[in-house]
């Protein structure tokens, strides 16, 4: 899923508010008033430009941001400083062809970028709406860039919304607009929306004070005369699509980039890899050394100037040495220019976004069933991902499906196992390890958006199209999305305990109020009533998106029995809730309990008798389908657990909701308040008016940690203390098995208002809804008033399944040597469990536990812990230590004094789990650990409470699941499943890592072994700045003839095989030791160069001693057998040969010496003052030139080519003495058991297999894999 709206990077069209207010004044844009039209046009127009250039501004502006680079500013100060003639070293004109042509290649590719960004805003800017015309008195179509704020937009079904706007009337009766922001977070859950309140109908001209454009997105204030309250559930946010609602009008508050939606788009992450830090310091000891090498050439020439008796050959000059030596001393930085590789930074950059294609374009990362594939935000930091030591992951979502599955319940005390349920769930499992799909596909069926019942003519534009995607490409339906979320057969069909449904159904039995277990029964139908209407779930189905289904009457039983039932069996609290005193007749009751749903477009019409649970004829199929839209799978587990007990949540208005219970059918609940979950409170409530005895409830479901502290005896209870008591502690035992079984729980609770304390709360809470300031506080401080003094009810447990290869993914990164911490907010023992399912933690681990309430009391552990983790390590047999913190010990240890302990007992620990940790603490674990230790860390999660995390960990994954895209946006790469870390990380990572390393290290060295030739020329041209070639091939050396293998080098290279990195993970050990780049290896490199130098250039030397050679003779067997040196050095580096590598290699070569003689043929004033006409020609037609070059090559390389011969002799050595002591039956051909060490394929082998050796009848084929596996093993890493 993709953002609708680009990043933006342009400049903005929009005035700044000269006014300068702290809020945002908004009126009609039909207004004449000429104070407020001044006001409006300070605003923002809806055009979005996210372009960083026009056509003026582009080279101007771009090569403004290039010069941000310190090497090209370098390399233009050398380009200019050779225009001067006193130090120039060739033809001006040719110095500046270098710099020219990287900054060329860099605009090139940023207007290419460019250009497709305005491609995208010139079709977003085009897309139509419908506006209202002053001139006209009506709906005009005009085009997005043309809205303004102030103007009424009306829309229709499927469009999307072009700005963010006020609603101000909706076509569903009650006032309510179904939007889907899938374009916006990625969550596919319809999100209800609803008309602001207290409107007059006709001639709209309110004003409206708002808060001024920000980027929250959960937030939005502001009011309308006579303090009505506006805030999120008024405003539609641009990108967003309408859903379920024929026609909705609103009025424009933010425009263009004002709007959340652009305010939220920052486009593609950039960081500085580690690798890059590591470049930038080498870049700099490459300065250090230019500087020697000038300095010793200027100190030379002035000495040799000095000490010069005979200057008769010399121009007259009365420039003294040190002058001189002076200007030779910028002469020579121009000369040895490229000591500083110019096109290592355009290479990089080609070779990264390369290594991203591969990426992207790999089928493993590819999801089927979610049509998606990995994602790269940040374009830089590829080679990050070969170098993790710490991986940070959240639970729900990442390690687990988060597909939450009803598995048992509590209920009074009472625990009910749900065994069948169970059963079902194992067939489930069974299917999808057999490869059965259809319970996934199942997940794609109908999910109620369509408007075929209403009169939609229009449909939403393909977001494909809207972000850029090729036309060629092949783009989904835009009108129905691709599935429903959290509506898989096995989160729907559950099958209910039987004890239970017997119980349910004593509520159709004449004499259940004779029955002792009344008072349970209450309990029973509060708890599935909470479930049912608890939430914020949209109902709909296929062939009725707003769905109200009608209400039903109940002849089996009047509704006078069922209040009696909770008069008379309920807690004392209870025996207060029937309505007023009345002498109406349950007849005249009925009537006006339906009346009520009556008023809130609930049609009451006759149904048949309601049958027992189990019972009835089978509908049928799509009859009676409901489909529920949650905003998240907790509460889509409990909606559908509700429904297999016949307690049915049928339709939702803005005012009242429609449930139905067993024996009672359809009732009308008023909905008067819903205060949503939060991180503060963990638990959501809902405030109804009950049908059955008109009183104010409050259903309340939450964290266990949260909800048993709230649970509290009711006052004037006392008889039923012992109940309530008793009912806390077998609920808190169930709590725990189900903790221990790896279940999510959630306890539900209720309480019953009296109206006066009802009214009370609600003059206290309607000021916190229309307050501009605080609100957010003031809405928390009224909730919590409210959550006091809970009535327990029961808990739930709830599945949620590991993802398929989580086990094996961790296990191959802890043999990495990467350390995996799980950071949830789930209990101790939930949290315990799943890292016991997903190996994170090993049955032969030591489980050390932290759970204090004191900060004292966290020092004192964290020293016993450490002081037992010791002994540990000291005594022999033990094979590592898990650590489990809660919440509350973490925030001790995170403290300033405790925080040194608290890393070093955790770094010492083979895992860490965190459970009961808030967002913020995850944040501040991984820069603890990422700032203290200095590792490389990683951080993965899915949901909006990872943000933070993905955020200050080097590295940041996002999961596309199913609590949206929050994480992804905020991520550097995004995957689908956490089994794809696996591949990302110990092959991607490790090829992206050792490609990258061993190029940079190539260009120091060709850059340093051709540099240093120019310099030896100067000890022998008394260190005049000459050289012993002509310019064109001293400029296009680096540039053009070494620069395309390289590339190649970085991009193809492959050290091992993907097989062989899948299979042993210890390979990844490598890159996390940076062992590819080295100091050591850059100056070991360094040196390399420097005796290759020395070699390429005394050869020649020698053996044109005493002949009649010119400089330009002298210099083209130098020329070509550096050519051949870098070009060869390249092919016994390289663990990859193929087709394309001969090409280039072999291409590069003929393409000097083709040059070169055409040069030399053709070219008379080419080079002045040298001439270099014929003398190439001359030279290749010369076997003197051929045997110098070939001897030169060989002894250059002769070293490099001894030490790799050396390396395949002891590994084959090695290879036959681990063999010997283990299998003395054993016959291994050494040649054949170790070729795999003597070829240049991928990972020894070119299908990525072992050679396998002759072995005797007796040796088993497991015990051979075995030993194979340890000798690549130890091979790979002593390679």
């Amino acid at each position: 899923m993709y953002s609708l709206e680009r990043p933006v990077q342009g400049q903005s069209s929009c005035p700044k508010d000269r006014l300068g207010r702290k809020r945002r004044t908004v009126v009609s844009s039909l207004t004449e008033d000429e104070e407020l039209t001044e006001i409006l046009k300070s605003y923002c127009s809806n055009k979005v430009t996210t372009t960083k250039y026009s056509f003026l501004s582009f080279i101007p502006k771009n090569l403004f941001e290039q010069l941000h680079r310190f090497a090209n500013i370098y390399f233009i100060f050398l380009a200019a400083l050779n225009f001067v003639p006193v130090v120039n070293a060739f033809q001006p004109e040719i110095s500046i062809i270098p710099i020219l042509l990287v900054l060329a290649v860099t605009a090139v590719k940023d207007l290419w970028e460019d250009y497709r960004k305005h491609k995208s805003d010139k079709f977003i800017n085009g897309l139509v709406c419908e506006i209202y015309s002053r001139k006209r008195q009506m709906y005009v179509d005009q085009r997005w860039q043309d809205v303004h704020v102030g103007d009424f937009v009306r829309l229709s079904c499927n469009e999307i919304i072009p700005a963010d706007m006020l609603l101000l009337y909706s076509s569903d009766p009650h006032g309510v607009c179904y939007i889907e922001t899938a374009n916006l977070d990625g969550e596919t859950n319809l999100k209800q929306r609803q008309v602001v309140r207290d409107l007059p109908r006709q001639n709209f001209h309110s004003r409206i004070e708002c808060e001024n454009p920000n980027n929250d997105l959960s937030r939005f204030r502001g009011f309308i005369k006579a303090r009505v309250g506006l805030h999120n559930n008024n405003l539609l946010l641009r990108s967003c699509t309408i859903r379920n609602t024929e026609t909705v009008i609103g009025i424009v508050v933010y425009a263009g980039h004002e709007t959340k939606a652009m305010k939220n788009n920052n486009g593609p992450r950039y960081k500085r890899s580690k690798l890059e830090r590591r470049l930038n310091v080498d870049v700099l000891w490459s300065v250090v050394l230019l500087v020697i090498m000038c300095l010793t050439a200027a100190i030379g020439h002035g000495l040799w100037l000095r000490n010069l008796k005979d200057n008769s050959f010399l121009i007259p000059d009365t420039t003294s040495p040190a002058l001189s030596g002076f200007y030779l001393f910028w002469t020579m930085i121009i000369v040895l220019q490229v000591l500083i590789p110019i096109s290592l930074y355009v290479s990089i950059e080609i070779v990264k976004l390369c290594q991203i294609f591969f990426i992207q374009n790999d089928v493993d990362f590819y999801n089927e069933y979610m049509d998606s594939r990995i994602q790269c935000r940040a374009l830089n930091i590829t080679e990050d991902l070969g170098q993790i030591q710490y991986v940070f992951s959240d639970k729900t979502g990442t390690l687990t499906e988060n597909k939450m599955v009803f598995r048992r319940c509590t209920i009074a005390g009472v625990e009910y196992p749900h065994e069948e349920n169970a059963r079902r769930l194992e067939v489930y499992k069974e299917d999808e390890a057999l490869g059965c799909s259809h319970t996934l596909k199942s997940r794609a069926s109908a999910k109620s958006l369509s408007c075929k019942s209403l009169s939609c003519n229009r449909s939403s534009v393909s977001l494909h199209t809207l972000t850029g995607h090729s036309e060629g490409e092949e783009s989904p339906s835009p009108t129905l999305p691709q599935h429903s979320a959290f509506s898989s057969p096995m989160e729907k069909d559950i099958v209910p305990d039987p004890f239970l449904v017997q119980k349910l159904n004593c509520l159709s039995s004449p004499l259940f109020l004779l029955r002792d277990a009344s008072m349970e029964l209450t309990y029973i139908v509060d708890f599935f009533m909470a479930l049912a209407i608890c939430n914020t779930v949209v109902v709909s189905s296929p062939n009725q998106p707003r769905h109200v289904p009608e209400v039903s009457r109940t002849p089996l039983k009047s509704l006078e029995d069922i209040k009696m039932l909770f008069q008379r069996f309920g807690l004392p609290r209870f025996s207060t809730l029937s309505p007023p005193h009345t002498t109406e007749s349950p007849r005249s009751f009925t009537r006006r309990l339906f009346s009520r749903g009556k008023a809130a477009s609930f049609t009451p019409s006759p149904s048949p008798t309601p049958t027992k649970l189990g019972e009835g004829p089978p509908s049928e199929p799509g009859a009676d389908e409901l489909i529920y839209e949650a905003e998240s799978p907790d509460e889509a587990a409990l909606v559908h657990a509700a429904r297999a007990y016949r307690c049915t949540l049928q339709g939702r208005s803005l005012e009242r909701l429609l449930v139905e219970l067993p024996g009672m059918g359809s009732l009308a609940v008023r909905l008067l308040h819903i205060l949503p979950f939060d991180s503060t409170r963990k638990r959501m409530s809902v405030v109804v008016r009950h049908p059955l005895t008109n009183q104010v409830v409050v259903y309340t479901k939450g964290a266990d940690s949260v909800i048993m502290d709230l649970a509290e005896s009711p006052k004037g209870a006392e008889q039923s203390d012992g109940r309530q008591g008793h009912i806390r502690e077998q609920t808190q035992k169930h709590l725990d098995n189900y903790a221990r079984e790896g279940l999510r729980t959630l306890c539900i609770a209720k309480k019953v208002l009296e109206e006066e304390e009802y009214e009370i709360w609600l003059k206290r809470h309607a000021f916190a809804e229309t307050s501009i300031e605080n609100r957010e506080e003031l809405l928390l401080e009224s909730a919590q008033r409210l959550e006091t003094n809970l009535t327990l009810l029961g808990a739930t447990g709830i599945e949620d399944r590991l993802q398929e290869e989580v086990p094996e993914t961790i296990e191959a990164l802890q043999r990495a040597g990467v350390k995996v911490w799980v950071l949830t907010g789930d209990k101790q023992e939930t949290a315990i469990n799943i890292a016991c399912a997903c190996k994170l933690l090993r049955t032969t681990d030591q489980l050390l536990t932290a759970n204090c309430d004191s900060k004292e009391a966290c020092k004192a552990l964290l020293l016993e812990l450490r002081a037992e983790v010791e002994r540990g390590e000291a005594a022999e047999g033990t094979s590592g230590f898990t650590l489990v913190v809660d919440g509350r010990t973490l925030d001790f240890a995170l403290q300033e004094d405790l925080k040194g302990d608290f890393l070093e007992l955790s770094r010492r620990c083979r895992a860490v789990v965190c459970c009961r940790s808030t967002p913020l603490q995850k944040s501040h674990v991984v820069q603890l650990v990422r700032d203290q230790l200095r590792v490389m860390t990683l951080a993965i999660g899915d949901g909006a409470n990872d943000v933070s995390m993905i955020q200050v960990a080097d590295v940041g994954i996002g999961i596309s699941g199913q609590e949206g895209m929050q994480a992804v946006m905020s991520s550097d790469f995004a995957i689908s499943r956490f089994k794809h870390l696996r591949k990302l990380l110990l092959v991607h990572g490790h090829w992206c890592y050792t490609r990258l390393a061993n190029m940079i290290l190539y260009f120091f060295y060709k850059n340093v072994m051709y540099v240093n030739l120019l310099f030896w020329y100067q000890f022998f041209c008394g260190f005049s700045g000459s050289v012993m070639t002509n310019s064109w091939v001293l400029i296009f050396f680096n540039l053009l003839f070494t620069s395309a293998p390289p590339l190649l080098y970085g991009i193809l290279d492959k050290d091992v095989s993907a097989d062989t990195l899948i299979k042993l993970p210890e390979l990844y050990k490598s890159g996390q030791n940076s062992k590819a780049y080295l100091p050591s290896t850059f100056w070991l490199t360094m040196l390399d160069a420097l005796y290759q130098s020395l070699v390429c250039f005394f050869i020649p030397y020698f053996a044109y001693a005493g002949s009649d050679a010119d400089m330009l003779s002298f210099g083209s067997p130098i020329n070509a057998s550096a050519l051949l040196i870098i070009l060869l050095h390249q092919v016994i580096e390289s663990r990859t040969l193929t087709w394309l590598h001969v090409l280039v290699l072999v291409g590069s070569a003929l393409f000097y010496f083709s040059f070169t003689l055409v040069f030399s043929v053709v070219c008379v004033t080419c080079s002045p003052p040298t001439n270099p006409l014929g003398v190439d020609k001359l030279q290749m037609s010369q076997p003197l030139f051929y045997g110098v070059c070939a001897l030169t090559t060989v002894l250059a390389l002769l070293p490099r080519i001894t030490a790799r011969f050396e390396t395949h002799v002891k590994k084959n050595i090695f290879c036959k003495s681990f063999f010997k002591p283990f299998l003395p039956s054993l016959t291994v051909t050494l040649s054949d058991s170790c070729s795999m060490h003597c070829t240049t394929t991928v990972g020894g082998c070119s299908t990525g297999t072992r050679p396998r050796p002759r072995v005797k009848p007796g040796v088993s084929s497991s015990t051979w894999k075995t030993w194979t596996s340890r000798s690549l093993t130890l091979y790979s890493l002593k390679s």
